[in-house]
Order: structure tokens, then sequence, then C-alpha cells
């Protein structure tokens, strides 16, 4: 149906994430497609990971809000847009339940590479601020058990 060649992964803090996002990089690699996993995320970052690399597509694998016993996976398409049931996830849940996928070529199989892109990112976030007029300031966050709470390290780190 998408025809993806290339695909960002990432997964969020949920124990389960990283084993269904390695069956799912192994499922994408069956397919033929080249797999960037950027590891712990959110799903922001893959979002931004989407757009930064020019790839085709981008899954994060989460359940979102729902309680740590839940997983699921979010799909973003080229230019990093949301895929929705408006807009395909209906066509891709209808292909997976009807099951014909063709035998794994070998061949043709994909890649699979690690990859970060965290200083890209946090490069990216810091680009709408100027670092320089900030004011001293106390902040406090709560990273709610997610995947931010590297990510206000590494912010943290550059200011």
């Amino acid at each position: 149906y998408l025809k993806p060649k290339t695909v960002v992964l990432g997964g969020d803090v949920r124990l389960t994430s990283e084993a269904l996002k390695l069956a799912l990089a192994k499922g994408l690699q069956d397919a033929g497609v080249d797999v960037l996993d950027i590891g712990m995320s959110g799903t922001e970052e893959i979002y931004f990971a989407t757009f930064h690399l020019g790839v085709d597509g981008g899954i994060e694998v989460t359940a979102s809000h729902n309680p740590m016993d839940y997983n699921g996976m979010k799909l973003v398409r080229e230019g990093a847009r949301p895929i929705s049931g408006d807009t395909g996830l209906r066509d891709v849940q209808r292909l997976a339940e009807a099951g014909d996928f063709p035998p794994v070529n070998e061949a043709a199989r994909g890649s699979y590479r690690q990859i970060s892109l965290r200083d890209a990112y946090i490069g990216h976030l810091l680009g709408y601020i100027s670092v320089n007029n900030l004011t001293p300031l106390k902040l406090v966050f709560n990273a709610g058990n997610g995947a931010a709470g590297p990510v206000i390290d590494a912010i943290e780190a550059r200011l």
C-alpha cells in the first residue's frame, strides 16, 4: 500500500516497547524496508526524524497516555504527516486483516541501523529561541515517566 523504502522507528519507556519495536523492525525488513532505529523516544522525535531525514515514514511504539500495560503504534508518513483513520490507517488495517503477505525474499531484505538524532533534535528545539536572551530561571519538569526526561536533560546541558 504505502511501499516505504526507509522507515524510522522509536519506542517509549514501556517495558514491552523494545521487544515490540524489534519485532516490527524484523517485519519491515522482511518486507524490504530499511529501518533506522532512534531508540527510546517520544512521538515528537519520530515526527522530527521522519522530516529531518526525509524518509518515507516513521513509527513510534507507544500507547501514549494509556496505562503501562497497553502498547501500540503511531504511524507517520513522509513529510511527518500522521497516518490516521482518514489518511490510510483503515487501508493498512484491511491489508493486515487480509493476511496476504508475499514470502520473504532474503535478497531484497531491508537493513537495520541504530542511529542517534538527539543532538539534532535538541538543536532544532533550541533553534526556536535565542538562548543568549534567556534570563536565569528555576524550572521544574515532570516527564511523567515518559521519554521526554532524557530530552529535558539534554536541553539543560546546552543551556
